[in-house]
């Protein structure tokens, strides 16, 4: 029996006839790819494998760390079924430390390198989902009451999802559509609203050269504001099709729609004054019949309950820069189960259950 308060982790007996296991060897073979061992290489040493290997599948069984380096270091087939020899059987305090001295910024594009490494390029005409979801950290408010003064300093904050009330985080997620590919991933307080991050996520877009000229992006209601649909257009060149709220009017959105100032003084002004037409025929186009979206908009609900599925329904993590990295290697596990063909809403919901 375990001590009190701790929870009972089953066994890591490998079953190579349980589609379980199958699922996850496929997933810890991309880390023995000579390309992702490349890419490894650059950002730190090859020894980074193991504790890589550790960390996926303690979240794909939603287990702990301490909990996986113990049954390696017991079971010969779990060591030969994740290639690591006994003598390379990290001590859980390893894996903690490699992964706490590991840069934030290093670490999550390494991650999405590895992804990019792993799933094919961005075609044409494909379009973007963006959506939040809650990341809930572990912490027990049943049992003591916490205010919102208490997490003062703290990394997470209380929330609201649909749901319910939460403490912790929200992660925003883009995907690519129809594939499935996650394209960025960021974290927020739990109270920033989504309306208010729209400009931060367009920007990281646009850093890390995702976004493109003309783009479609879905976004859920919750970042919705007149403004986001102007500054969509105007700043980012894009058609940011917002799911609209009750009180929204298309009229009042058609007259806000202007030249931005800088056109003026573009060069090729003509060319610039074509794009926001374009711009904005496609955007009120798609407006009118917005509703036509809400099914692939949908997808990333299921994207979302297969993440959580890998571990991420309440983390033992209580920085933003220790949840960061714990998320970037669960949008990898997302990214490698969608590269692999299943994406479709049955399928997922199949995943996240299983």
């Amino acid at each position: 029996m375990p001590p009190p308060g701790e929870t009972m982790h089953i066994p890591l007996v490998v079953d190579q006839s349980d589609y379980r296991w199958q699922l996850l060897s496929k997933i810890l073979n991309i880390f023995d790819l000579r390309k992702v061992k490349r890419i490894i290489a650059r950002y730190t040493s090859l020894k980074a494998i193991p504790v890589l290997k550790i960390t996926t599948t303690s979240m794909f069984f939603s287990t702990r760390i301490s909990h996986v380096v113990s049954e390696l270091m017991q079971r010969k087939e779990l060591r030969e079924f994740m290639g690591i020899r006994e003598k390379e059987v990290p001590k859980e305090s390893h894996v903690y430390a490699f992964l706490s001295k590991f840069s934030l910024n290093g670490f999550i594009s390494m991650i999405l390198r590895i992804l990019n490494s792993i799933t094919k390029r961005r075609a044409r005409n494909t379009r973007a989902i963006i959506d939040c979801t809650d990341i809930s950290v572990d912490v027990n408010w049943f049992r003591k009451p916490v205010k919102q003064v208490d997490l003062e300093g703290k990394d997470y904050r209380w929330g609201y999802s649909a749901k319910g009330m939460f403490i912790g985080m929200k992660m925003t997620l883009v995907l690519e559509y129809p594939s499935m590919k996650p394209l960025l991933f960021l974290l927020h307080p739990a109270n920033r609203h989504e309306a208010k991050i729209f400009k931060e996520v367009m920007d990281e877009l646009r850093r890390r050269r995702v976004l493109r000229l003309r783009d479609v992006l879905i976004f859920d209601r919750g970042f919705y504001a007149y403004r986001n649909y102007l500054v969509g257009m105007n700043e980012y060149k894009i058609v940011p099709l917002i799911f609209p709220r009750s009180n929204f009017r298309l009229e009042r959105l058609d007259g806000l729609l202007s030249y931005p100032l800088s056109i003026f003084s573009s060069k090729s002004l003509k060319k610039e004054m074509k794009l926001f037409k374009d711009l904005k025929a496609k955007l009120l186009s798609l407006l009118e019949n917005w509703k036509d979206f809400k099914p692939i908009r949908a997808v990333i609900e299921d994207v979302f309950k297969l993440a959580k599925s890998f571990g991420l329904r309440k983390l033992h993590r209580y920085t933003r820069r220790s949840v960061y990295k714990f998320v970037a290697v669960n949008v990898l596990l997302v990214g490698v189960v969608v590269a692999m063909g299943f994406r479709e809403k049955k399928v997922l919901q199949r995943l996240a259950e299983m």
